[in-house]
Parts: structure tokens; C-alpha cells; sequence
């Protein structure tokens, strides 16, 4: 009998620290088939960040670099120029990649270095309180908005950060998905491989955000907040290709 699954080898058996329905877990499984279906596990080489994926390295079979609170694609981007033969890649969450470490995102993506980052936005800061992330939605409420956050408090609009790098000539491939349902797992999927492929064939940065449910910061249950990716974060947040 032909085996049509199992875990992919770049993934470890480990119990998860991840909250129930978060999608973390999800992706990291995508990333890693991805991994193991490109034959990249030998020469591939991660970066975890600051945040919920800060022990990615406990899931991934892979060699993994830690960074300091939004310098992953500056680690990311020493460790491609010194191995340019190995796959990078960094892994990085809406307050990790859009707040502090906005500057070096946006300076990597338009250098166009050969580099691919995973970017899970979940509307929030994570690990840290359920503070307001530059990705919050408006009107939600988080621990440093509980009234909702409000551009009239100069509290900004939500930060369309694959939008805003698609104008840099240095990147070559940006979509946006989610892990809300399983027709969107396989959707995103795709996005990971053809991302993956793009820095196979050395054509500079690649990007695919992630809307990733937070059930606990969104003090919601897991198919609430399902459904709250669905009907509220994908209307912000439009789904798909945003740069080929």
C-alpha cells in the first residue's frame, strides 16, 4: 500500500508549547514538507525570532539560528552571503518583522537579498501581553487598546506589509494566505513552495504572509477565532498573490 502520509522528516516529534488552535504549528509542518519535498533539509538553515516561534529549533530538524527581537533577516542575511549554497530562511511574527525589526525587512527585501521569510500575522503581540501590533485590525481591542484601536488617537492603520514591499524591485515573489481552514492550508502551501523556488533559482527576496489565529490573545475559542481570520482579517487582509 502506497503511504500518502505521514511526518515529514525535517519535523521532530516534540509536545507543543503552542496554545490550541494557533496556527504555528501548522506552518511549521508546511515549511518543513516544503523542506523535505525540495530534498533542502542538509543545507537548509532557519532563523527563529523573538516571539510565540521563539523555540522553533524544538520542531525543526534543521540547522536554526536565534536573533535578537527583530533581526532576523539581518542574521538571515549574514548567514546567505557567507553560505551562499544553503536554503535560508527566516520565520518571523507581525510584531517581530513590522515593528522592531521593520527597517531591517524593509532593507533586505530591497536589496533583493536571496533570502525567503515566512511571516505569520496574527493581528497582536503574542508572547509578550496581547499589546497592539502594527497589523492590529481597527476597532480591536488589545491590551494597549481597550477601546479599540483608533487612528483618532494616533494609534494608525493596519500595516499592509506584503503591499507595501511588492514596490521594491528586489523582491521577487509576496502572497498572502492563512491556515484558517484546510483549503487554505494547501493554498498556502503552494505560496511556500513557490517562494522556496524563487530563492532555489536565485532570484532574490521572497515573502508569504500568514493570517494565523490567536485564539487565546483573541479571547476566543479555536473555531471562533477560525472564523474571525475568515470574516475579519482576510476583509483587511486581502488573500493571494500580491507580487509574481
Amino acid at each position: 500500500m502506497k503511504k500518502v502520509y505521514g511526518l515529514p522528516q525535517s519535523l521532530k516529534r516534540a509536545d507543543t508549547h503552542y496554545c490550541p488552535g494557533c496556527g504555528h504549528g501548522i506552518v511549521h509542518r508546511l515549511v518543513t514538507q516544503a523542506i523535505d519535498e525540495f530534498n533542502l533539509r542538509n543545507k537548509t538553515i532557519g532563523v527563529a525570532p523573538v516571539g510565540c516561534a521563539v523555540i522553533a529549533y524544538d520542531y525543526w530538524g534543521i540547522d536554526v539560528s536565534e536573533a535578537a527581537h527583530g533581526r532576523a533577516l539581518a542574521v538571515a542575511t549574514g548567514i546567505k552571503r557567507c553560505l551562499p549554497g544553503h536554503f535560508v530562511f527566516s520565520y518571523q511574527g507581525d510584531g517581530d518583522l513590522a515593528s522592531i525589526g521593520l527597517a531591517e525587512t524593509i532593507h533586505t527585501a530591497n536589496r533583493g537579498e536571496n533570502i525567503t521569510c515566512i511571516f505569520i500575522n496574527n493581528a497582536c503581540y503574542g508572547m509578550t501581553g496581547g499589546q497592539m501590533a502594527p497589523t492590529t485590525l481597527l476597532g480591536q481591542v488589545t491590551a494597549t487598546t481597550p477601546a479599540g484601536r483608533n487612528p483618532k488617537n494616533l494609534e494608525g492603520w493596519p500595516l499592509m506589509v506584503s503591499e507595501m514591499l511588492s514596490g521594491l524591485k528586489g523582491v521577487s515573489f509576496a502572497a498572502r494566505s492563512s491556515v484558517s481552514c484546510p483549503q487554505k492550508v494547501r493554498q498556502t502551501y503552494k505560496y511556500i513552495k513557490e517562494a522556496f523556488n524563487r530563492q532555489i533559482k536565485k532570484e532574490g527576496f521572497s515573502l508569504v504572509e500568514i493570517l494565523s489565529p490567536c485564539p487565546t490573545i483573541w479571547q476566543k475559542n479555536p473555531v471562533e477565532a477560525a472564523k474571525w481570520v475568515e470574516k475579519e482579517m482576510a476583509e483587511v487582509f486581502p488573500l493571494g498573490v500580491i507580487k509574481e
